[in-house]
């Protein structure tokens, strides 16, 4: 119950921070609340189980994940329903991407390769474990033989790098 404790703690000192997160990403402060309630629900039942490492990460990793799953399902409900009160539109019906959304994915891939092999090697390896590997910074710091600071800082030049590339022009 101690560690219980600990992360009714952790959540309260976290909770607006979390709220402000989640709004940068749903839009909307109602579903934002909504959507660190759901974390928090979460966080409860997996301490129960388990000790976290990172319960902060934790926490902000599932509120990260909730608040998209939030946009795109409200994203998605909003192209069903027409203007007209709630009708299926016609577009609805394929949920296939546009061939030009394809075709601005494929660019968009290829440029981040292209930004990706630029990057110094060590670098490019420390992007890929954290970005598509989910690694932790401290698991990307042991396999470099870097600092967590070193590993951080590393990551987010490169993460800055390939946006650069990706969408010229845009504010990190």
């Amino acid at each position: 119950m101690h560690y219980r404790c600990n992360i009714l703690a952790i959540y309260l000192a976290h909770r607006q921070e979390l709220v402000n997160y989640a709004h940068g990403i749903v839009g909307d402060s109602a579903r934002a609340e909504d959507v660190v309630q759901e974390a928090w629900m979460r966080l409860s039942v997996v301490a129960k189980d388990r000790s976290l490492d990172e319960p902060v990460g934790y926490v902000y990793r599932t509120v990260r994940n909730l608040a998209i799953d939030a946009y795109r399902r409200q994203r998605r409900e909003n192209h069903v329903l027409d203007s007209d009160g709630g009708m299926l539109s016609a577009s609805a019906v394929d949920s296939a991407p546009s061939p030009e959304a394809v075709a601005s994915s494929k660019d968009d891939l290829r440029l981040l390769n292209e930004a990706l092999s630029e990057l110094p090697e060590r670098t490019r390896i420390a992007v890929e474990m954290r970005r598509f590997g989910g690694y932790k910074l401290k698991e990307i710091a042991d396999h470099l033989n870097i600092s967590v600071t070193t590993a951080h800082d590393i990551i987010a030049v490169g993460i800055a790098h390939c946006m650069r590339r990706v969408r010229p022009g845009s504010s990190l």
